[in-house]
């Protein structure tokens, strides 16, 4: 598939499903090939906020849209773009679509069970331990997005495999 540019890569799964990773590794091969593309992440965004990002759902609202908002402005500015965030609300999920024209939905397949099983920041320890119950995927459903342009399985395929189905998918 040749993709017009600019376009925004709006890589979307569960927590620990291997979003951030993936986007980091595309980021890497993608400038080594003389392209540019800019990367941003939903954990960033929520760290340089700090408190005034929760996880509420208005919360995680507000950080889609500061993603978009830079996602958009980097497009409008002939730059490539790979997003790294959960996106779980179907709003959310709504609100990127009307607002960034080229974007691409990458879905970020991997087992709850699996995600757990990865848990590089504690959260799903922290949920089961009764901690904190706005862990998307544990204390509620993810919803699996519909028809994503593209499925990556980051369970049953490395990252540099999910980041080669991602550059033949550019074409």
């Amino acid at each position: 598939m040749l993709i017009k540019r600019p376009y925004t890569l709006w890589l979307l799964g569960p927590t620990s499903s291997g979003k951030t990773t993936i986007a980091k590794h595309f980021v890497h091969i993608m400038r080594d090939e003389g392209f540019s593309i800019l990367h941003y992440d939903g954990d960033e965004v929520r760290d340089f906020f700090g408190k005034d990002f929760g996880f509420s759902e208005s919360s995680r609202g507000r950080v889609v849209k500061v993603l978009a908002f830079l996602a958009k402005k980097a497009n409008d500015a002939n730059l490539n773009v790979i997003i790294s965030a959960l996106t779980a609300h179907q709003s959310s999920r709504d609100f990127i679509k009307n607002l960034i024209p080229n974007l691409l939905i990458g879905y970020i397949d991997c087992p709850i069970k699996i995600c757990a099983e990865r848990d590089p920041k504690g959260l799903y320890k922290k949920a089961q331990n009764g901690e904190i119950d706005t862990l998307i995927g544990y204390n509620s459903e993810y919803l699996v997005p519909d028809n994503p342009d593209i499925r990556l399985n980051s369970n049953k395929n490395s990252v540099s495999e999910n980041t080669k189905q991602l550059t033949e998918f550019l074409g």
